[in-house]
């Protein structure tokens, strides 16, 4: 809407729209199981950003929700070829990046290579993505494949309950992982630039900074002005307990810290050079999310146990 762009919207339901309630987009109603409605939400459109992909956390059946992803992606891009769209923006996951030779940090040219681990999630992720590829010239296809997002707008929430809790100062223990984190604006903006500036068939890793665990938890909590953990849990203990999670029939860790020992650091320099991404200061990405969350904090229990972030 910024860039002055027309834009219509797709929702499962009629009345929810989000954190962009106050944006007046044209809302349509599809589901990605019915490709019919996803034909008459294209319709007219120019450009397609697809991000609304499958995010399966059942790795008892991974075969099962890989070829549900599989045709929901299928479906995107037969409504597209249908519609004549002519550029498609898949938002695809960080976790197709494959492991790195030795002597450099991950890039686009590492991929993922399926079963490396058991996780429906990172499966499901790499066949949706493969597929997009493979059909990338009816319509343009571009891949962009954000780390872990952080920043205002994080509903549900997502990756941002981490930033939420620790400055809640409910986090009272950490884990030896790096990750890169980048700012949900920056995401956006990269999209737009996608449209542009990318190349039809090419991967772009969407990331901002390269930072260990402690150091991202540290940083939340001086933010918020509340203790930062203290407790280090080993890896070898945490794998210890997700092994044993697994087997437990009422527990479900999330997908991502089931495979915690796949995160690492990435470079996002392709899309900086190509799209122009250029990444907020992390501070600033974390002093507004905390900041966001504790306007949201209805209980002012909830809010003064938050903290308020300094400058």
């Amino acid at each position: 809407m910024d860039a002055g762009w027309t834009v219509r919207a797709v929702r499962r339901t009629v009345n929810n729209s989000g954190a962009i309630s106050d944006v007046p987009v044209e809302w349509v109603t599809a589901n990605l199981a019915d490709v019919d409605s996803l034909r008459r939400a294209m319709a007219g459109c120019d450009v397609v950003f697809h991000a609304a992909a499958a995010y399966p956390q059942d790795f008892h059946h991974i075969e099962r929700e890989v070829a549900l992803a599989r045709s929901e992606m299928d479906n995107v891009l037969q409504a597209a070829r249908t519609a004549h769209v002519s550029r498609l923006l898949y938002t695809s996951s960080v976790t197709t990046i494959g492991l790195p030779p030795a002597g450099r940090i991950a890039d686009e040219r590492d991929v993922y290579r399926s079963g490396m681990v058991h996780s429906a999630y990172f499966e499901a992720k790499f066949a949706m993505e493969r597929l997009a590829l493979r059909e990338s010239r009816n319509p343009d296809t571009i891949i962009l494949l954000p780390t872990a997002v952080f920043g205002p707008g994080d509903i549900k929430p997502t990756t941002g309950v981490v930033i939420r809790e620790a400055a809640r100062g409910r986090i009272r223990a950490y884990f030896d992982a790096t990750i890169n984190a980048v700012d949900v604006r920056d995401v956006a903006k990269a999209h737009v630039a996608a449209v542009e500036r990318g190349q039809r068939a090419e991967r772009y890793i969407l990331g901002g900074t390269n930072l260990s665990v402690q150091r991202l938890l540290e940083e939340v909590c001086s933010l918020a002005s509340v203790p930062p953990p203290q407790l280090k849990i080993s890896r070898t203990m945490l794998a210890w307990f997700v092994k044993i999670a697994d087997h437990l029939p009422l527990v479900r860790l999330p997908e991502n810290f089931r495979t915690f020992q796949t995160w690492q650091p990435v470079s996002s320099q392709k899309a900086q050079t190509e799209l122009g991404l250029a990444p907020t200061d992390l501070s600033i990405t974390l002093r507004d999310t905390i900041e966001w969350f504790r306007q949201r904090t209805r209980n002012p229990k909830e809010t003064q146990a938050m903290g308020r972030p300094t400058t």
